[in-house]
């Protein structure tokens, strides 16, 4: 129950503070926090609840991240479906908190894209399905690689925090204007719950190439990695 409740408020605060960000400060005149800024929020919200929670839990806060760390031999099974459910319920949670703060804005009319992911037309930048789904294949699958080498027995310890955080702040400078950057799929399931539509539509690409992405890395990372750090 600990460990799920490490996994529950690691990912409210990553969706609280990173989506939060987006919704509240990205877009605010003259003073907006712009892309660098959500971004860095992102990171920090991971960076942050490593340093809080992992050594309860591990510091998963990510569906996809729970499947690398099982594929990659880090994590017991028995505890994957555990620790997803934990993870959706605090991302809907911080959903939830987003749109009771957001919604009481004198001038609210409806919650519009929320911080949401998407492909085509939901693309920031109009980038297309293809597009979208290479981009967050590809930056979970190092996101992955990233969290595994440095939370390795033989890395240097204490520093596993700050590179998973300052990983996903890239990540996020490198894709937000492709896909407004998920490799999260509780973040994403969280944001189209509310935003609706559409969005709602194409969420399964928001769970199908990040678990994609983050299985190759395990796969990799036990096949190559471990092989020659043993």
């Amino acid at each position: 129950m600990k460990k799920l409740l490490a996994e529950f408020f690691g990912t409210f605060w990553l969706v609280f503070g990173g989506c939060g960000s987006a919704i509240f400060a990205a877009g605010y005149p003259e003073l907006g926090i712009g892309f660098v800024g959500v971004s860095l929020a992102f990171g920090l919200s991971v960076l942050t609840m490593v340093y809080t929670v992992g050594h309860i839990s591990g510091g998963h806060f990510n569906p996809a991240v729970s499947f690398g760390l099982w594929v990659g031999g880090k994590f017991d099974g028995r505890d994957l479906l555990g620790y997803i459910l934990a993870q959706l319920i605090g991302a809907i949670a911080a959903a939830t908190f987003l749109y009771l703060i957001v919604s009481g804005k004198s001038d609210f009319t409806d919650i519009g894209g929320f911080a949401a992911n998407g492909y085509g037309e939901l693309s920031p930048n109009g980038y297309s399905m293809i597009s979208v789904l290479i981009t967050e294949f590809l930056l979970t699958m190092f996101f992955l690689l990233i969290i595994l080498g440095s939370t390795n027995l033989k890395a240097p310890k204490g520093f596993a925090g700050i590179a998973i955080g300052l990983a996903l702040t890239l990540i996020h400078l490198i894709s937000i204007p492709i896909s407004n950057t998920s490799v999260n799929p509780a973040r994403s399931t969280s944001q189209a719950l509310f935003a609706g539509g559409d969005f709602t539509l194409q969420l399964w690409l928001f769970w199908v190439a990040p678990i994609g992405g983050a299985v190759v890395a395990g796969l990799i990372h036990k096949g190559l990695f471990d092989k020659i750090e043993d």
